[in-house]
């Protein structure tokens, strides 16, 4: 009896055994996985965490998250000189995402700028700056990308007029303004530097705002992160540069403002407020401190320009707006309140070049980015309604001119354009 029991045991095991084979064997073959995460034990989550990272680094959500879809089901409108792009349905899904792409495929548009059948991507896909990350990174990307759900979203990228719509067109781009080629460390340069070169020369693709562009939309080289004119907005100089970069700011300044989108001087509002929010906050303190450290070596421009006498009328006119109008908050000695208020004695940001931001925040105020560090998004009022052409290009000559700053002035006509370019925007 007890034998026959025995038995019996063991028969039911190796059947459960069986089963359990069968089912993970059927499991494994009904859900598509990428090869390249697969180990012996499974899944290689560390890879996948790594891939999200750089996923969060490389600011991927800010195009690929479009209108009411599911995320990176794509649908975005991404402006660029030439006309509107809509950003790809990155999910896993087979058949209007990148469920049927294989490792090489994706790595051949992230890092190589090729779609699936070999036609050029636009650069709006900024994969003149992924081409430095490695092919590894790249894995980890699709790795953590295949674990989302897919989400069915057909998208047709291409919305741009005749004859920038034809792709071919993007073999003389390439080869003027696309040098692939992974990141290779500097051994004269600190692993911080290194570090924050990759991020900001490779997944953070931070010149694609900051840096000038050619006719073409090339990055202008010899001028790297000196500002550039992007939706309405003027993505400001970031070098070390004392008078319209970050000169005055320290590395932990930066990390600050990276970190929580405001530090003792600024606030980020615009396109840099999403930037905050989706990616940099995210970061670790680490990575944003090699990103500062990197910057700050990034040598500024050495021209002077000439401080307006507090006699001219622009500045005497605008400094009574100012009193008027904006010292409740900025105060009279315009040093703001820290993390608060800008400080506009000390921004760099308002003696850009190019006033564009300071008159658009003006003309229709701004909200600064909210994260969990710092969650109360303090918002700038409108003045547009209040202050005509003449006496807002006043003020914001006087704000760029005051508390020793010097800065280009800034004429009724200025205003008048950016008046006009900002109508028909609704961002």
């Amino acid at each position: 009896m007890f034998k026959r029991l025995a038995a019996l045991i063991v028969t039911f095991v190796v059947l459960a055994l069986v089963v359990c084979v069968a089912y993970f064997v059927w499991f494994d073959r009904t859900i598509p996985m990428d090869p390249s995460i697969v180990r012996a034990g499974g899944q290689d989550f560390a890879g996948i965490e790594r891939g999200r990272y750089l996923t969060t680094a490389a600011d991927c959500d800010a195009c690929h998250n479009g209108p009411g879809t599911s995320p990176f089901a794509g649908g975005r409108s991404v402006e660029t000189p030439f006309g509107i792009i809509l950003a790809p349905n990155i999910t896993p899904d087979r058949e209007t995402g990148i469920g049927a792409w294989s490792d090489v495929d994706f790595d051949r548009a992230v890092r190589q700028g090729r779609r699936r059948d070999g036609s050029l991507l636009y650069p709006a896909m900024p994969f003149a700056y992924y081409a430095k990350m490695s092919r590894d990174d790249v894995r980890a990307i699709r790795a953590y990308l295949n674990t989302l759900a897919p989400a069915r979203n057909k998208v047709a990228p291409n919305q741009l007029p005749f004859p920038f719509s034809i792709r071919a067109s993007m073999n003389v781009w390439d080869a003027l303004y696309f040098a692939p080629g992974a990141f290779r460390s500097d051994g004269a340069q600190s692993p911080a530097w290194n570090r924050g070169a990759y991020l900001v020369e490779g997944p953070g693709h931070c010149g694609a705002c900051h840096t000038p562009k050619t006719l073409l939309g090339g990055d202008e080289t010899s001028q790297a992160f000196q500002g550039y004119a992007i939706q309405g907005w003027f993505a400001p100089d970031i070098t070390n540069d004392e008078r319209r970069g970050l000169g005055g700011w320290s590395v932990e300044d930066i990390v600050a403002y990276l970190k929580t989108g405001h530090n003792r001087i600024a606030a980020a509002t615009g396109p840099m407020a999403e930037e905050v929010a989706l990616s940099s906050s995210r970061m670790t303190d680490t990575d944003l401190g090699a990103i500062a450290t990197y910057l700050k070596a990034q040598p500024g421009r050495t021209d002077v320009v000439a401080t307006l006498p507090s006699s001219d009328q622009a500045m005497t006119s605008g400094g009574a707006i100012y009193r008027d109008v904006c010292s409740g908050c900025h105060a009279i000695d315009g040093k703001g309140v820290p993390n608060l208020f800008p400080a506009l004695a000390d921004s760099s940001s308002v003696r850009s070049d190019d006033p564009a931001s300071l008159i658009r925040v003006i003309l229709r105020g701004a909200r600064s980015v909210a994260t969990s560090a710092e969650p109360t998004a303090p918002a700038m009022p409108a003045f547009g309604w209040q202050l005509n052409d003449e006496q807002l290009a006043a003020v914001v000559t006087y704000i760029r001119n005051s508390w020793g700053s010097s800065a280009p002035t800034v004429s009724p006509d200025d205003v008048r354009k950016t008046r006009a370019a900002l109508a028909w925007r609704s961002d």
